[in-house]
């Protein structure tokens, strides 16, 4: 399925970005840029570090960037929000405004919008064609659509709707007739997500959801997923407290340690913060965080994990867990951490990541899910839970697979 070719490792890439005027879209584009101009390192980028230095990658300065979003506000003008906000550096907007405008220029329409009583079938089919044009307008050797819309709801819990941008809920259409090559129940209904990531396998686009978003998880389009030819990773970025539980829920097990109690906090504002005052867009975000701990400890240890709402906050957030554990001769062990960032600055070095990694995944013809690369996600298509092996798997396995592929 497709017509996207695959190409050398190194070609013009489009990442095509699902909420593409929200915060973390915006420090992506921006990071690039910024990156390419060498006006900063790329801390944070693993396929920058020696691990990745002969593996065939697209470079940074061929990535060309696009997306979706139902928002209006321009890219160069939300980069100097966010630099108000302290998330990017001060001045950087300006210093890139021709980058950004340029990035601005590719943004489509998502939606359904307010009045847009368009169906899901038409939706997708749009969504798709927009892809193709942006392929061919800029002669691009193969596209990445990265979902990095915020949090919606799971199907079946409150509603299929998304939101697409920093502030535009995108909510659900009917389907039409069909649905890629299966025909649907014409009562059925799609996540936001899942439009997009099927216009993606239409448009013979590799894919990405770095939300917990269901994308294509949903049923309908699992099958085509996996008969795409087409690989995908995903889902839901690891980029704060998820992470520091990867690590230290391992510690407990290797130690033989029994964890009695795992309760934890978040406080955040911006977008993120909007979407996730919705009780079931942050039992989806909740479900990825509680993974972890299940698929390393074997069990979910009591205690409840809280996201609350602080628009105060803006782009930074503060999580606190609190660790209960008993130790040798039932000796109580209390461990509490802090963790205190920009969700946006996290992620984007990331997303930089998983573009550059799964074009150069498409250019070898590798296809379907990548487990490989669950060191980016907390709910990740198969692969090691512990994020020490996750590294291994990264770092080893998967850059052996294209270094062979591109031999």
């Amino acid at each position: 399925m497709g017509d996207g070719p695959a190409g050398s490792g190194t070609g013009r890439t489009g990442v095509w970005l699902i909420g593409a005027r929200g915060s973390v879209a915006t420090t992506v584009i921006a990071g690039c840029a910024a990156l390419v101009a060498g006006l900063h390192e790329p801390t944070g980028m693993v396929t920058e570090s020696a691990a990745f230095a002969d593996v065939p990658l697209p470079p940074l300065e061929s990535l060309v960037f696009g997306g979706h979003d139902i928002t209006s506000c321009p890219l160069p003008k939300r980069a100097e929000q966010l630099a108000a906000g302290g998330v990017l550096p001060h001045g950087l907007p300006r210093s890139l405004q021709n980058e950004l405008a340029a990035a601005d220029a590719e943004i489509r329409a998502g939606g359904p919008g307010p009045g847009d009583t368009r169906d899901d079938e038409t939706l997708i089919a749009s969504f798709a064609a927009d892809l193709r044009t942006f392929r061919s307008t800029h002669a691009l050797d193969r596209v990445v659509v990265i979902n990095v819309a915020s949090t919606e709801a799971a199907p079946g819990a409150g509603g299929v709707g998304g939101v697409d941008g920093v502030d535009g809920v995108d909510g659900g259409g009917a389907v039409g007739q069909s649905v890629g090559e299966r025909p649907v129940p014409p009562a059925e209904r799609l996540p936001a997500s899942s439009r997009y990531a099927l216009a993606a396998l239409r448009a013979g686009c590799a894919y990405v959801n770095f939300t917990p978003s269901t994308g294509l998880h949903h049923p309908l389009l699992q099958d085509m997923a996996r008969c795409s030819g087409l690989p995908y990773a995903g889902r839901d970025g690891k980029t704060g407290q998820t992470l520091l539980r990867s690590v230290l829920a391992p510690m407990m097990a290797q130690r033989a340690l029994t964890v009695r109690a795992w309760s934890g906090t978040n406080l955040l504002g911006g977008g993120d913060g909007a979407a996730l005052a919705d009780p079931a867009a942050a039992a989806a975000k909740n479900a990825g965080k509680a993974a972890v701990l299940r698929d390393t400890l074997g069990e979910l240890p009591p205690g409840d994990l809280h996201i609350d709402n602080v628009p105060a906050l803006g782009d930074w957030k503060t999580a606190w867990d609190h660790i209960a554990v008993d130790g040798f001769l039932g000796s109580r062990v209390i461990l509490q951490t802090i963790w205190q960032g920009c969700d946006s600055a996290l992620a984007a070095p990331l997303v930089l990541d998983l573009a550059r990694l799964v074009a150069a995944a498409h250019a070898a013809g590798l296809s379907g899910p990548l487990p490989e690369l669950g060191f980016y996600f907390k709910d990740p298509d198969g692969g090691p839970a512990a994020l020490a092996d996750q590294y291994t798997a990264l770092t080893t396995t998967f850059a052996t697979r294209l270094r062979e592929a591109h031999a």
